[in-house]
């Protein structure tokens, strides 16, 4: 177990599931929750601490901001959700607002070298405004971009071909929203196309047929999990719970997590979620992936979507 600290900002149902898989996951030996609801967090770090005898050992508590010291990372769950009927630019500044709040709190209280990962939504513009005003560098500046939408369209892949989720090599790209883009042109299975594969063992109909099918149920997914249960919170903290694993492991995973990007695909000063290597660094590189022309131009048409709605909240 790494003898590390990971401090959580934000005990709702996110925040307190991504604690909770982190403390299962014996990464580190101290998680603190931070709410602006204290007896939530308290309430929350009681239920795990009793739990602490089946895991290996872990501190967990409820503090202030000031608990932030000596944190390795900072994750960021907090925020406002959307209202009924609210539109998407509202919602962004109203975040934008809390998150000026949030990040200036943690700055009084983290070092230059702590990694802030951002998971609230919309996340890769709160990512980029995370990035602005930490003034941290882009490496150290994480948000949880397109890995869960990635594994999400791994799943179904995996059910299509009747494999292992595991050994499908795929990834979401973009926005983690509605302009994210299915990189299909790096889709593969034990080195083949999964068409080819699905072609090789004869029992699974063409993926061409359902792509449209696939790329849908992968964008859509979290409207109709909110729909029937009213939030989403196991599959995201498992994702973030591999990020940290990434980082605090130094596994140089690659993963699409959304940070920054300086020339990447033609694409400058937005944070997005491409193909990066993920380890002790942080976001350390970018990988350049030779995707189809359409795909390029999805993920370009993403970038500017994210531009201009961080332009009209005056970023």
């Amino acid at each position: 177990m790494f003898k590390g600290k990971i401090t959580v900002v934000g005990a709702g149902n996110v925040g307190a599931t991504v604690a909770y898989t982190i403390m299962l996951s014996s990464l580190v030996s101290e998680i603190v929750l931070i709410d602006i609801n204290r007896d939530k967090a308290e309430g929350d770090a009681m239920d795990m601490n009793h739990g602490v005898s089946f895991v290996s050992p872990v501190k967990i508590t409820a503090g202030s901001y000031s608990d932030i010291k000596g944190s390795d990372m900072v994750i960021i769950t907090a925020g406002a959700s959307q209202c009924e009927g609210e539109k998407r630019t509202d919602l962004l500044r109203r975040n934008a607002d809390i998150f000026r709040n949030i990040i200036d709190n943690i700055l009084k209280y983290c070092h230059d070298d702590t990694i802030l990962m951002v998971v609230t939504n919309p996340v890769d513009i709160l990512t980029y405004i995370t990035y602005k005003i930490s003034g941290f560098s882009k490496h150290n500046v994480i948000g949880s971009g397109t890995v869960l939408d990635t594994s999400r369209l791994k799943y179904l892949l995996g059910e299509h071909a009747n494999i292992d989720p595991r050994n499908v090599h795929t990834y979401i790209v973009g926005e983690h929203g509605d302009s994210e883009v299915a990189a299909w042109s790096a889709t593969s299975v034990a080195g083949m196309s999964v068409d080819e594969y699905c072609s090789a063992e004869g029992y699974c109909r063409s993926l061409n047929i359902c792509r449209d099918e696939f790329y849908n149920k992968t964008k859509n997914a979290a409207y109709e999990i909110i729909e029937k249960k009213g939030s989403t919170y196991y599959a995201i903290a498992l994702a973030v719970r591999k990020i940290v694993e990434s980082i605090i492991g130094d596994e140089n995973s690659i993963l699409t997590v959304s940070s920054l990007l300086e020339g990447e695909y033609g694409i400058s000063d937005i944070c997005l979620s491409v193909p990066t290597v993920v380890g002790s660094g942080g976001a350390e590189r970018i990988i350049s992936i030779d995707f189809s022309e359409e795909e390029m131009k999805g993920l370009r048409s993403s970038a500017e979507t994210m531009k201009r709605l961080s332009a009209e909240i005056g970023f």
